[in-house]
């Protein structure tokens, strides 16, 4: 498995138990829906909650919220909108971005972006 492959299923589990330890409870992950996916789904207060993950090992490229653009927000709603509709039980919703940056002994910084949009 490529490096960057690890390093996103290491942000993965990683982005799990910082939603436990935040008080989430953990719906599903890597819920897929046709050709969309999303990383992870919690509970939290009686609000459904989409995150899309993304983990770097470093910021010399960048930090890891910026490969988040326009077509991968599209699709993560789109996503959101499919498991809402699957599960019409849920009445609040938020999507979220759950950055990861890891330094060299893959201490992690979490730095968390609620209620993105387009």
């Amino acid at each position: 498995m490529a490096t960057h492959n690890e390093t996103g299923k290491l942000g993965e589990t990683m982005a799990t138990q910082w939603a436990v330890n935040n008080g989430f409870t953990i719906v599903t992950v890597n819920w897929r829906f046709r050709k969309l996916e999303i990383d992870l789904i919690a509970v939290k207060d009686d609000k459904l909650h989409f995150f899309e993950v993304k983990t770097r090992r470093s910021t010399r490229f960048g930090y890891p919220e910026a490969r988040v653009g326009k077509k991968k927000l599209f699709h993560f709603i789109c996503a959101g909108t499919a498991f809402i509709r699957l599960n019409p039980q849920y009445k609040w919703v938020r999507f979220n971005i759950l950055s990861i940056t890891l330094s060299k002994e893959n201490t992690p910084d979490y730095f968390l972006i609620e209620d993105i949009y387009l």
